[in-house]
C-alpha cells in the first residue's frame, strides 16, 4: 500500500481568520466543558456518556445565557468535538 501526502498552506482573508479564529475558541470550550461533564459524571456515578448525551449536553449548553455565544458558529465542528472525545 502506498501512501501519499500532501502539504498545503491557506491564506486566508482577515475576515475568515476572525471566523476560524472564534471557531476554533469556541470548540475549544465545547472540549473543555463536555470533558469536565464527562469526567464529573463518571466520578460521580460511575456512568459512561455516549455521543447522543454529549449532544444533548451541547444544546443544552448553547442554551445557556453564559454560553449563547457559542451559536455564532457553525454548528458541525462543535458536533464533531463530541464524536472525537469518544464514546
Amino acid at each position: 500500500m502506498v501512501r501519499t501526502a500532501y502539504k498545503c498552506r491557506a491564506y486566508p482573508t482577515p475576515e475568515q481568520a476572525a471566523v476560524l479564529n472564534r471557531t476554533f475558541g469556541c470548540v475549544r470550550v465545547v472540549w473543555n466543558q463536555t470533558l469536565a461533564w464527562r469526567h464529573h459524571r463518571w466520578h460521580q456515578d460511575r456512568v459512561s456518556t455516549n455521543v447522543p448525551q454529549a449532544n444533548a449536553f451541547l444544546t443544552g449548553l448553547k442554551q445557556a445565557e453564559e454560553f449563547a455565544w457559542l451559536n455564532e458558529v457553525s454548528s458541525v465542528p462543535l458536533q464533531q468535538v463530541l464524536r472525537t472525545q469518544g464514546p
